[in-house]
């Protein structure tokens, strides 16, 4: 290292190497986003002849926390089903908080509007059913024992549905993006 005679010289080295150090801790340690893909999705009634005058959305959503030194608290998670601009449905799942490096799957059903009901089934029949998903929630996260902020999280997929009332698109999954401004003002309604 070199040697500096001024003190103050001396102290501005001190303070630049412990602000290098800060900015390397930070970026190692700041969590990252969970990962949302729905993996199994069925729309079961929509080939059925004799189907009532509604129908439910079966869903599978897998929601992955990638970060190994932090947990992440989560309040009540919104989605909400669009086809076309209408919603179809919504469902709210409670909070809860998810440890580090884990999976959590949540299996559920989601009623369809009664009126919506005939527009979606003869769009899955004619295999033209596409459903729009938005998440919201907020979330918190737990690192060495101190919790963060509140963060608002909104994702959105598209789910391109075939003749079978099943996710037609060739992986079987869709994993949910960074929603666009238009559909993040619809769901902040719903937080």
């Amino acid at each position: 290292m070199c040697e500096t005679k001024n003190f103050y010289l001396w102290l501005l080295q001190i303070v630049g190497l412990l602000g290098l150090l800060a900015l390397c801790l930070w970026l190692a340690l700041r969590p990252k986003s969970p990962d949302y893909t729905i993996v199994n999705f069925s729309v079961p009634a929509a080939n059925d002849n004799n189907a009532s005058g509604h129908g439910i959305i079966q869903y599978e959503l897998d929601i992955k926390n990638p970060n190994e030194d932090s947990g992440i608290y989560y309040d009540d998670i919104f989605l909400i089903f669009y086809h076309g601009s209408d919603t179809v449905g919504k469902n709210t799942i409670p909070s809860f908080y998810q440890g580090k490096d884990r999976n959590r799957q949540v299996v559920d059903h989601v009623d369809v509007d009664t009126r919506l009901w005939t527009a979606l089934r003869n769009a899955i029949l004619n295999a033209t059913a596409e459903l729009k998903v938005v998440l919201s929630t907020k979330i918190k996260y737990k690192t060495w024992g101190i919790k963060s902020k509140h963060h608002g999280i909104h994702r959105e997929g598209k789910i391109p549905i075939g003749k079978d009332g099943k996710i037609a698109n060739k992986k079987k999954k869709i994993k949910l993006r960074h929603a666009s401004k238009k559909w993040k003002l619809r769901a902040t309604r719903f937080l």
